[in-house]
């Protein structure tokens, strides 16, 4: 299925909801003390491996699918970055497939390639010629999704979005109040890039649990520090 995505909608407040409160369930969201990859200091955490579980691999690709369906142009393939993205490119062609009627191809890459066999670095439905979006966890510095789009394009695909799980929304430099990650990505790879869930939604998700109340005021802190 290619073309306009006709009278796709986005995800709903509940759905997002359910989203990240069964990420904090599975503990894919923690809290603490963490250094980002940037060297940015956060109160969070999101390790999307945890979701080892069918139900939470079924709302994981219910929530991308969803978003994947308001991308202006449908793919004809979902592309999962090794590791973390295969199973959301699994889970989420299934979610199309069940929800949504719609046939998609998945592809991933190996980390190194394989000497044997078939051989080859990448796994799964052919790229050339085809529509691909790319789906993985959440942005960082941007090197993987900037190399998965390379990768897409090196087999002759055409990239035509990007979804991710999670917007930080914080600055992508580390020093300065610039452009977040995820509209550095925009700009930079000139394709649109959805995201499941942001730091506003896991905010609402902790404002409902009283258990949840030492990690929710710091959430509250460090977006006071990162808005001014």
């Amino acid at each position: 299925m290619t073309g306009q995505a006709q009278g796709a909608r986005p995800p709903q407040p509940e759905q997002r909801t359910r989203f990240v409160r069964a990420m904090v369930e599975r503990e894919v969201i923690t809290f603490g003390d963490f250094t980002l990859k940037s060297g940015r200091k956060s109160p969070y955490f999101l390790n999307l491996g945890q979701v080892a579980d069918a139900v939470g691999l079924d709302i994981l690709g219910s929530v991308f699918a969803a978003e994947v369906r308001c991308l202006p142009t449908m793919p004809d393939v979902l592309f999962g970055p090794a590791y973390k993205g295969i199973p959301i490119a699994v889970s989420t062609a299934l979610a199309l497939a069940r929800d949504q009627n719609a046939s998609v191809g998945v592809a991933y890459n190996r980390k190194e390639a394989k000497q044997h066999g078939e051989g080859g670095w990448l796994v799964g439905a052919p790229m050339r010629g085809r529509k691909v979006a790319v789906l993985d966890d959440v942005v960082t510095d941007g090197a993987v999704k900037r190399q998965a789009v390379e990768t897409v394009a090196a087999e002759g695909g055409q990239v035509v979005g990007m979804v991710l799980a999670f917007d930080r929304q914080e600055p992508a430099a580390l020093v300065g109040d610039g452009p977040s990650a995820v509209e550095r990505l925009r700009r930079d790879l000139g394709i649109p890039v959805r995201c499941a869930a942001n730091i506003d939604d896991l905010l609402a998700c902790l404002e409902t649990d009283d258990r949840l109340a030492a990690p929710c005021e710091r959430l509250r802190e460090h977006l006071r520090q990162l808005r001014g």
